[in-house]
């Protein structure tokens, strides 16, 4: 069994879509009479190829949506910086004092003990910022690194 009669023979049609031919539409060919009653062959005319909404989306949308996550992405990439600093030379250190918390204790007695002549909303923030905290919540025993500047 060939692969077009198979192909026939499962879905009713052969593979050009049309139903029932003998030959299995193998040629593409049509026979037609003319003037004088002879047969000849014409080539049969295929149908305009048509998309649907979501051929058109898959055809045309996909490509851009891609086309866009990787302008996005080397955008990024491009405008990243790449490094910090030069070199190590160009890196300050923050002298700190490292405080350890007391029962009762919150960040802002700390920052208003450690350094009374700064506002104790900035060295709360300074605080916050150096020992990488999510909130301004301390437990007791918790080891701080205090900015002395």
């Amino acid at each position: 069994m060939s692969v077009s009669s198979a192909f026939h023979d499962t879905f009713g049609r052969d593979a050009f879509g049309e139903y029932g031919r003998p030959d299995g539409g193998a040629s593409g060919l049509q026979g037609t009479v003319g003037k004088r009653g002879t047969v000849g062959k014409q080539r049969a005319k295929q149908a305009p190829l048509r998309l649907t909404r979501r051929g058109r989306f898959v055809f045309i949308g996909v490509p851009l949506i891609l086309l866009a996550a990787l302008i996005l992405t080397l955008s990024g990439f491009l405008n990243a910086p790449a490094k910090a600093a030069e070199s190590a030379a160009g890196l300050s250190l923050t002298p700190t004092v490292t405080v350890t918390v007391q029962p009762g204790e919150s960040l802002w007695a700390i920052a208003a003990s450690v350094a009374p002549e700064r506002d104790p909303r900035d060295v709360v923030t300074d605080i916050i910022q150096l020992n990488n905290l999510e909130a301004a919540r301390v437990v007791p025993g918790q080891a701080l690194f205090i900015p002395s500047k």
